[in-house]
């Protein structure tokens, strides 16, 4: 399989991805509103998003440095970092 450039990830593809990292904290509901929530409330720390970061390498072949998803306190800062060209095809 290959995949092209033209690939995004939504925010549906990263909520599945944290549920299957790492599952869902009880009481948070990830098909909410939860763009501009920080991680930490979401009940996942640096290490589960580096296994979503894993995850986005295996499935979509892009590559984003650990530092920088680090610093992506929310879903929408780690999908901007994702789509936005940061990162680059593996």
């Amino acid at each position: 399989m290959t995949t092209t450039t033209s690939t995004t990830v939504t925010l549906a593809d990263l909520t599945r991805m944290l549920r299957e990292s790492a599952g869902e904290e009880e009481g948070i509901d990830l098909d909410g509103d939860v763009l501009d929530t920080p991680f930490l409330e979401l009940g996942y720390d640096s290490l589960a998003l580096l296994q979503v970061i894993g995850e986005v390498q295996r499935t979509y072949g892009i590559s984003v440095p650990d530092d920088a998803v680090v610093d992506a306190e929310t879903p929408r800062a780690l999908l901007e970092l994702i789509n936005s060209g940061q990162g680059s095809e593996a």
